[in-house]
């Protein structure tokens, strides 16, 4: 490692610690513009040219090291922002309009084997904007963060605000039956529990709520359009989430994680991303693609690896380790599967 490497290491470290504090100022408007990491952002690229002062800051902000949760997350994402400023993707091309074509592979891996057909194709294949589009919020404003993603799919965003982290996969998995016709299996657990199909939805079926209380009633005419069944998945958005899902849905072990499996912290708030691709090598070793939607609703976007920028956007999993994503903290990589 060259003297400039050390230095620069030492400084991620100490921006590292002086962004737990900060972080954690902030950490209770989850998910709003958190200005202050942008000044901190802005100023890593001024230290940048002053590597003779980063010892001397590292040094210093050791003594307000405080090892939290919080503070991880804060880490996590200066220490992207440090990586996105000194070096360039490596497994990016940036001509690719899909998933499959805009990742590329590290020596020795490759793709897993996805049957035709499958929802595992069909989000490998998902198709994309072009590269260097920005996350933007559903009222049309840019999402304060713009750093951790290295891909924005297309996937609408309403205007309503109501398509969040888990909205946005239940869209995309709802959209992927539709297309394949099986437009029965549309459905998904209030998180009262009450179970809510599109068919029934279709025919006319709507739901009467009263506290936990949630019962049915053809209230409506029957209507197989597409409109409907976005007002149906509106619906969804506003009974369902990642708690619902958490216990509607299967659990999977680590061992047998494959593309459409999704990584959930339960929760409210919780947050939940999902597997959009995956690879492996001759020895067996496994990585995996994130995709998210997010609070407020906004673009559903690719994620970075900040944890381990080496390998970006590819993530590993361990069981029982906790898992770094820029936006969020998962104590554990715990996963569930869609019907």
């Amino acid at each position: 490692m060259t003297s400039i490497e050390k230095t620069l290491s030492m400084l991620q470290r100490g921006i590292n610690i002086l962004s737990i504090e900060i972080f954690q100022l902030f950490y209770s408007l989850y998910h709003k513009p958190i200005v202050i990491l942008f000044h901190v952002r802005l100023r890593i690229r001024n230290y940048m040219k002053k590597y003779v002062f980063s010892l001397v800051i590292a040094v210093a902000l050791l003594l307000i090291l405080k090892n939290t949760t919080k503070g991880k997350i804060a880490g996590i994402y200066v220490k992207g922002v440090v990586a996105n400023v000194i070096s360039k993707p490596g497994y990016i091309n940036t001509s690719g309009d899909s998933i499959a074509t805009r990742v590329l592979l590290p020596e020795g891996y490759k793709r897993v084997v996805c049957e035709v057909g499958s929802f595992q194709e069909y989000l490998r294949n998902y198709s994309l904007k072009p590269y260097g589009s920005k996350i933007i919020n559903y009222d049309k404003s840019e999402y304060f963060a713009q750093d951790w993603h290295e891909a924005i799919l297309e996937v609408p965003v309403p205007s309503n605000g109501l398509q969040q982290c888990a909205d946005a996969l239940m869209r995309i998995r709802s959209e992927y039956l539709w297309k394949q016709n099986r437009k029965n299996e549309i459905g998904f657990n209030f998180t009262s529990g009450h179970y809510c199909s599109w068919k029934k939805y279709a025919e006319g079926y709507r739901p009467k709520i009263k506290g936990n209380k949630v019962t049915f009633h053809k209230t409506a005419s029957p209507n197989h359009s597409k409109p409907s069944f976005y007002s149906y998945l509106n619906l969804i958005y506003m009974y369902a989430g990642t708690l619902s899902m958490y216990h509607e849905l299967e659990k999977v072990p680590i061992s047998e994680i494959k593309i459409g499996d999704m990584l959930i912290k339960p929760g409210s708030p919780g947050h939940i991303e999902i597997i959009v691709d995956e690879i492996n090598n001759e020895q067996g070793d496994k990585m995996y693609l994130l995709a998210q939607g997010n609070t407020p609703a906004q673009s559903v976007c690719l994620l970075k690896n900040f944890e381990d920028t080496s390998i970006s956007p590819w993530y590993r999993f361990q069981k029982e380790e906790p898992v770094y994503t820029p936006s969020y903290y998962f104590e554990k990589a715990e996963f569930i599967r869609f019907k």
